[in-house]
């Protein structure tokens, strides 16, 4: 037994009776206490928001007249007393590692912990970890299409969509656990240790949560921290970042390093000559065209690069990596077509929620773009936008609390026009636009000011655009 193994056989014996503090109830809350009362331990939850706005919560209390099969509650806040009472905090990804009882938990020598670790301890199966601020779920739901194509046994989740703790509290076995990892779940590791892990860029994001950049960039590159030899790191080498950070961090790093490039030809890794993808490696090389993919756009190019990377390590044959690739088309609302009408095509980018996935989505594209943009603002500069949306965009139609920041760091570039609602937005669009435009509705914020969240915002484009 190596000592990953071995930890992990201790960590699987102690959760029983054990008291445990999950702070946020959400998709994933929910998950982690299923999995802790399974496993025997005294739960408690803790949330800001009032109980009646915990979706799922009555099922896991229990009937009130027998309470001690449920759990205890403590909803409207994180009342400090109930954090210094735990044995260990599992940190849901919404919630900042950095509230005042979690620090005061941490100077206290309480155990704290984010949902992928906790359900790294219970999964035998090699993990592939995918992150990156854009990209990542149309990655790992590609990644998980190919390796299932070719016969893989999977489990595929994580901040996509089922919760990697999930798989911890099944039965199942697997050939492989396909994720994806955020910056917030990311944080809260200590010996998450994926066999392959993919960065595909790092661009700024949630600077509402970190105080700058490096410390969200740290929070990333956490991917790589427990990685050792036998470990593999599939990177974007064009991102500057990444880049950095790997030569900073070389002669520490013990995973072997797969890099990308869409700029430039690599002797090993995966390179785009514009025409075809070619992977390369011990000298000899496998030539993918991309002419049938259904994924366009640069951004999907490199994410499709990466797959290719994970995927010859998995073992998986050329022929099936481009059949799987050619047969997937994009994820609802990540560039995704709505309809062509009256010789406007029309996109919904609503997943689009930060600046870096509008810099792609424009970047994909030919002008004369009428752009719909705006939301919640997440902190951005949204100045580096400049160039593209004067290149590209011929109407800036803005939504939503940024617009009026978004006015004044894109003024000049192009008309701007401001929309009360994404009916105003999409009714200006139509009336605005002319044969050959593309409407392109990608936001570069989150969509909590005016939508429940970006699936909605998405829904409501297109059900808009179809009445038209």
């Amino acid at each position: 037994m190596n000592e990953t193994q071995k930890t992990k056989s201790e960590k699987r014996n102690d959760l029983k009776g054990k008291r445990v503090l999950i702070v946020g109830f959400a998709c994933t809350g929910l998950s982690i206490v299923r999995f802790l009362k399974k496993k025997g331990a005294i739960v408690t939850v803790t949330d800001s928001k009032p109980i009646g706005q915990l979706k799922g919560i009555q099922e896991v209390m229990g009937d009130p007249a027998r309470r001690g099969e449920g759990i205890r509650v403590e909803a409207g806040g994180h009342p400090k007393e109930i954090f210094m009472d735990a044995d260990l905090i599992v940190m849901s990804p919404g919630v900042p590692m950095t509230i005042e009882p979690v620090n005061e938990a941490r100077k206290a020598g309480i155990d704290i912990m984010s949902e992928i670790e906790l359900a790294y301890s219970f999964i035998d199966a090699p993990i592939i970890a995918v992150t990156g601020t854009n990209g990542k779920t149309t990655t790992t739901a590609l990644l998980g299409r190919v390796l299932r194509d070719a016969g893989k046994s999977l489990f595929v989740g994580g901040n996509i969509g089922t919760p990697l703790i999930e798989y911890a509290m099944g039965d199942e076995s697997y050939d492989y656990a396909v994720a994806e990892v955020s910056s917030f779940q990311l944080e809260g590791i200590r010996r998450f240790r994926p066999f392959i892990s993919v960065l595909l860029n790092i661009t700024e994001d949630h600077m509402d949560r970190y105080r700058d950049f490096k410390e969200y960039a740290e929070a990333k590159f956490n991917i790589f921290r427990n990685q050792g030899e036998g470990d593999i790191a599939v990177v974007n080498i064009d991102d500057p970042a990444i880049r950095e950070w790997i030569k900073d961090n070389g002669a520490g790093f013990k995973a072997r390093v797969i890099p990308f490039s869409s700029r430039k030809m690599l002797s090993r890794g995966v390179y785009f000559t514009g025409k075809e993808i070619v992977y390369s490696k011990n000298g000899s090389s496998a030539v993918y065209p991309t002419a049938e993919f259904k994924l366009k756009g640069i951004h999907n190019i490199e994410n499709i690069m990466a797959v290719i990377a994970v995927a010859k390590e998995c073992g998986i044959d050329d022929n099936n990596i481009l059949n799987s690739v050619n047969n997937f088309s994009a994820l609802p609302h990540r560039v995704e077509f709505v309809r062509e009408l009256d010789g406007v095509l029309y996109y919904d980018d609503s997943k689009g929620t930060n600046i870096g996935a509008l810099q792609k989505s424009l970047a994909g594209f030919e002008p004369p773009i009428i752009l719909i943009a705006g939301g919640k603002d997440k902190g951005g500069d949204y100045k580096v936008l400049r160039d593209l949306v004067k290149e590209k965009v011929k109407l800036l139609i803005l939504i939503g609390e940024a617009r009026d920041k978004m006015k004044s760091a894109l003024g000049g570039c192009t008309e701007p026009l401001i929309a009360s609602s994404m009916e105003d937005a999409v009714r200006e669009a139509y009336e605005n636009a002319e044969k050959g435009d593309i409407v392109l509705l990608s936001p570069a914020c989150s969509s909590f000011d005016m939508f429940r969240d970006y699936k909605e915002r998405g829904d409501v484009f297109r059900r808009l655009v179809e009445a038209l």
